[in-house]
């Protein structure tokens, strides 16, 4: 008992001292009423442009209580501190509560906050569950109490809680959601917008309704067990029909690419100290050329409906997105042409096939295998019998070359000749080069996998275009450079990592092969003064059309398409999207000292390759691997063979 006592009296003069210091910390009360929220987060470009401002003070309206419905005032109340006007700041059964279940749960799982503490909390304090943290609220919140009465913490409260969407305070959010005062709410309004309290973001009805009206249910239900409603009445709320208002308009500059950046410092950071820690956040976005990016894609879809203005089968969308494939830094993002009609991004949300600018990585993976831009192989008609039926791929014009080179194949995009590469390598070959260049779209091991016939998102696609444009070294893409808080100090810091995926010769066979898309096959269009390679991308049915090109400091991607997957009017990948590429590249590398492919030393590649005759030792010639009669229904075992390995 000695002990025990002994024990418990030197416990409680160390909590006695440690109150007394952390009360000499703490700020004063005083000025809580006239307190203006935290500093505001801003984020830059990389051109010094301030694309975002997250505080949206000019959002909080502050009114005094009687401009606020009682219906929000007994709601609030009655959700998350039922005891308010009965104690004098903390509520000790609600501590002693949490208590036992934190010692349970070895941790802190639940805390028993009054809205006094909260207030103070949200003032004074961080958000971290800390024992100091927790005294100093509990020190706060008896101070406030005895500065202030019951109804004037009440006001404070309401007009410095944070309910979603930059809104601050119980008006602007009465207004942002209902375009109503607050005094004006009705029942079903009220109980939502205090349910969204715990979870502004997670649970806007904006983003998702039936989430918002899950916590409506429950606030409407605890309001009835209180009798401060009846059932009645509860059900009627919970009926009502909720108008959202219009969202209103957008104040991001470069939204897709702005909306993109704030997911991610949200997943790192949370929403409260994203929009009240006064960070500034870097990015890696130019822009200058984001604004000629916006003006090229509406160009080309406004001149998309006017060529065929009377028939569905024009494009309504485009997206260009950018990166410096030496740092991985997204320079550009343009995901659709009207943020404000459709926040749908086309960068890095929409997953689209491809086409052929997929072949890149299947003449890499021959590269790989010992090939060479000369080698030959037979542009012929083929039928394979495969296990689903057989199988007949076609060029695009439906013309047959012959034999012909690697090189050429590729510059004319020939169908027959990747698909014959992906038959002699198999796809598991030409999957893992692709999976190593940085592609993370799901492949599947089909003679088609050539053509592009899976789905990609652009952003996917281009990063593993950069591993060629970089001589072979992966570079992961990044949007944030670096993130400072209010004093200067650094929080995070990109750090460039390399990894050199192939060789460089291997590489510039493949670039050199490129090139002569964009001097005299599919990609014309897209051809500059200056050493630049690339690919273009045509689905079979015209539902997307790409072209992915890239000089040694930067690639781009282009498509044009519609959200619907309606097909196209014959749009190539050659034509929009390679007069696309080559504005915009014009324009980003006006300033910008042309150079060259670096080429390996000893390479030995003739500059005329694409003229060259067939040689006829040619250590990889492929001969027709032969095309059955119409009516020849007779199985190649060694294809089925072949699928039953994959």
């Amino acid at each position: 008992m000695i002990w025990g006592l002994g024990l418990g009296l030197t416990g409680g003069i160390v909590i006695g001292l440690l109150l007394i210091f952390i009360a000499k910390k703490l700020p004063s009360v005083d000025n809580i009423s006239t307190y203006i929220p935290a500093e505001t987060t801003k984020i830059y470009s990389v051109d010094k442009v301030i694309l975002a401002e997250l505080h949206q003070e000019e959002n909080r309206v502050v009114i005094p209580l009687d401009k606020i419905s009682p219906l929000i005032t007994k709601t609030v109340v009655a959700v998350e501190d039922v005891n308010f006007y009965k104690h004098h700041g903390i509520d000790f059964r609600g501590i002693l509560r949490a208590v036992v279940r934190d010692i349970m749960a070895g941790g802190f799982v639940e805390g028993a906050s009054t809205l006094t503490q909260q207030l103070a909390r949200n003032v004074f304090l961080h958000r971290n569950r800390t024992l100091s943290r927790k005294l100093a609220e509990v020190i706060l919140a008896i101070q406030i109490e005895r500065k202030f009465t019951k109804d004037e913490i009440l006001e404070m409260y309401l007009n410095q809680v944070y309910w979603g969407h930059n809104t601050y305070g119980i008006q602007a959010a009465s207004r942002h959601y209902f375009g109503k005062d607050a005094k004006d709410v009705s029942l079903a309004e009220a109980a939502l917008l205090v349910g969204l309290l715990t979870g502004p973001e997670l649970n806007s009805p904006r983003k998702n309704m039936p989430g918002a009206k899950r916590r409506q249910k429950l606030v409407l239900e605890r309001m009835a067990d209180l009798n401060l409603i009846t059932e009645k009445q509860a059900k009627q709320a919970l009926s009502q029909a909720l108008v959202i208002v219009e969202k209103p308009k957008f104040k991001y500059k470069a939204p897709y690419f702005t909306s993109y950046v704030i997911k991610q410092l949200l997943s790192m950071y949370g929403e409260d100290a994203l929009y009240t820690s006064g960070m500034k956040v870097y990015t890696t976005l130019h822009y200058a050329l984001q604004l000629h990016a916006e003006k090229i894609v509406k160009e080309a879809v406004e001149k998309g409906k006017e060529e065929k203005p009377d028939l569905p089968s024009g494009f309504s969308q485009a997206a260009i997105l950018s990166i410096d494939p030496r740092t991985g830094y997204i320079l550009t993002m343009q995901g659709g042409v009207d943020y404000l009609s459709n926040q749908f991004n086309r960068c890095t949300q929409a997953k689209r096939q491809p086409g052929s600018a997929f072949k890149p990585f299947v003449y890499l993976a021959a590269l790989e295998k010992g090939f060479t831009p000369q080698s030959i192989i037979l542009d012929a008609p083929i039928t394979f019998n495969t296990p689903q039926g057989p199988y007949s791929p076609q060029n695009y014009k439906h013309e047959y070359l012959g034999n012909v080179t690697l090189r050429k194949a590729l510059e004319e995009s020939l169908n027959t000749v990747a698909i014959k590469l992906n038959y002699m390598l198999g796809p598991s070959s030409i999957i893992s080069v692709a999976k190593q260049a940085g592609l993370e779209a799901k492949l599947q091991p089909y003679l088609s996998l050539p053509l592009g016939s899976f789905e990609v998102t652009m952003l996917d696609i281009t990063s593993a275009y950069c591993t060629i444009a970089n001589g072979g070294v992966f570079v992961p893409p990044t949007a944030i450079i670096k993130i400072e808080d209010r004093e200067g100090s650094i929080l995070y810091e990109h750090k460039v990592s390399e990894s050199q995926r192939f060789g460089s010769e291997t590489i510039y066979a493949l670039i050199d092969m490129m090139k002569g898309v964009v001097k005299y096959g599919t990609g014309k269009s897209a051809n500059l003064p200056r050493p630049v390679a690339g690919k273009t991308g045509t689905t079979s049915d015209y539902k997307d059309a790409w072209f992915i090109g890239f000089s040694p400091q930067l690639v781009c991607a282009t498509w044009v398409g519609n959200d619907n997957n309606k097909p196209m009017h014959k749009v190539t990948g050659g034509s929009v999207p390679a007069k696309m590429w080559a504005d915009y590249m014009v324009k980003a590398l006006e300033k910008v000292v042309p150079i060259d492919f670096p080429k390996p030393s000893d390479l030995p590649l003739s500059k005329n390759a694409a003229q060259e005759a067939p040689s006829s030792n040619e250590k990889y010639r492929i001969r027709d691997v032969g095309a059955p009669k119409q009516n020849d229904s007779k199985t190649d075992d060694s294809i089925i063979k072949f699928f039953e390995e994959e």
